[in-house]
This record gives structure tokens, sequence and C-alpha cells, in this order.
């Protein structure tokens, strides 16, 4: 996505791609005066520094949902749509606080669909893994 940011009387066109920022164009600000009914209405944008997902992956696939228990990242995805699985085998790797922690299947099933991806960000109650 692109952003116009005015610092100290300079435009600069900001390009942000997955959290990291490049300066496409800097230009000279003018300054304009609006009253306030004249102000564009902005979006909410997140804060600099700060990685946001602009999408989240949503679940379709039909079964139970497994959903992550505390908010982490994804370090691995260990089952494949469409695999079998038995009770206790493990479907994702969640580093959260420093630990890498084992999401289990929590009974024996079909994955239906894998909701989370490899270095995603996910938050408590999260659906990662569809289980039928």
């Amino acid at each position: 996505m692109k952003y116009i940011v005015s610092i100290n009387d300079k435009n600069y066109e900001v390009e942000v791609e997955r959290g990291e920022a490049r300066i496409v164009k800097t230009t000279q600000a003018i300054q304009v005066e609006m009253s306030p009914s004249e102000v564009p209405a902005v979006p909410n944008l997140p804060a600099a520094g700060v990685n946001a997902e602009v999408t989240t992956p949503v679940a379709v696939g039909d079964g139970e949902p497994i959903k992550a228990p505390l908010p982490g990242v994804i370090l691995g995805v260990k089952v494949n749509a469409g695999a079998s699985v038995k009770r206790g085998e493990i479907l994702l790797i969640l580093e959260a606080m420093k630990m890498e922690n084992e999401i289990v299947a929590p009974r024996d099933g079909l994955v239906t669909q894998i909701v989370a991806s490899k270095g995603a960000s996910v938050n408590t109650g999260d659906v990662l893994v569809m289980l039928k």
C-alpha cells in the first residue's frame, strides 16, 4: 500500500509491504487552510512500526474449528488439508512468549482446511485448522 506522509513541510510517498517501508518520492508540502467541515475523512491506519495484517484468513471448510489457545506466530504447519490425523497428533507449532507450543488434534479426524500459514500472527481464538 502507498501512503503520503508529511514531515517538516515535505511530503513523502511511502510504499509499505509486509512490514517494510520504502520512500518512493519526496515533494515539497503546500500549506492549505481548510475549515473543519472541508477536511476529508481519513481511514484508521496502523501506527508506524506496527505490523498489521490487512486480511485475515477465513475458515470455509466444514468441521470443527481448532482455535489458537493464545496469541503468537505460527512456526510450522505439520499437516496438509485432506490428511487423516489421530488424537494427539501435532497439527501446528505456535510460538508464544518465546516458547514453542504444539497444537494437537483433539480427536481422530480429517483435516478439511488449513487456515493459518507459517509466519502468520494469530490471536487467541483465531481458527487455525478445520477438523472433520
